[in-house]
């Protein structure tokens, strides 16, 4: 499975926005963006001139940055989204958040979406009673996603809901905490989606 391994306060500091991959150290004063750290480079401080290609292919960089997604994946899901009968940024920004690691992160059980994808590999969860463990598995209204009973005991999922009782979880998620359950009431709607991305931008990128 591909993924980002590099220091991922960079990538914020790249899209000079919080992309929210690293947990509660993001909502502390240390969060690079917090402190106004400039973007990482030699060319970091300096005037760049923001062309509308460049303005596209930041968009399209910050939400794959968000959802932890590489490009061939990511142009996979604009592909199948421009084909769909929805609007193709929502659509596309629909498919993500269907993700089965971007579910158990917005449930609660994760701290971010990398420790999300990190416990779906290693098999700690079940959707509808089997056990899943592809991130990018995909599901669907009325799947019911729960933490497999021997993995109810690791002392890091029961930290991490611990801390989620106080965070809030998506209309479109039923969460049971203490059941270490959560359904999929429906698909989500754009306002249910707090992408900080503008997605036509991104649509605009892919077609050209």
């Amino acid at each position: 499975m591909a993924r980002y391994t590099g220091p991922v306060c960079r990538l914020c500091r790249r899209e000079k926005t919080k992309l929210f991959l690293k947990g509660t150290r993001c909502e502390s004063p240390k969060c690079p963006i917090e402190k106004g750290r400039p973007p990482p480079g030699e060319h970091g401080r300096g005037r760049v001139r923001e062309s509308e290609y460049l303005l596209q292919l930041r968009e399209k960089q910050k939400a794959k940055r968000f959802y932890g997604i590489l490009e061939k994946q990511f142009r996979g899901y604009y592909t199948e989204a421009a084909r769909s009968k929805g609007i193709t940024g929502e659509e596309l920004l629909r498919i993500c958040e269907t993700r089965l690691d971007n579910v158990v992160y917005r449930s609660g059980f994760a701290m971010n979406r990398a420790m999300a994808r990190q416990l779906v590999s290693h098999g700690h969860f079940q959707v509808n009673g089997r056990k899943v463990n592809i991130p990018s598995f995909r599901v669907s209204p009325g799947d019911v996603v729960t933490v497999r009973s021997r993995s109810q005991k690791i002392g890091r999922i029961i930290e991490n809901t611990s801390y989620a009782e106080g965070r809030e979880i998506p209309d479109w998620l039923g969460s049971n905490l203490k059941q270490m359950a959560v359904e999929v009431r429906a698909l989500p709607e754009r306002t249910q989606m707090d992408v900080p991305v503008q997605e036509q931008l991104i649509v605009e990128y892919y077609s050209k």
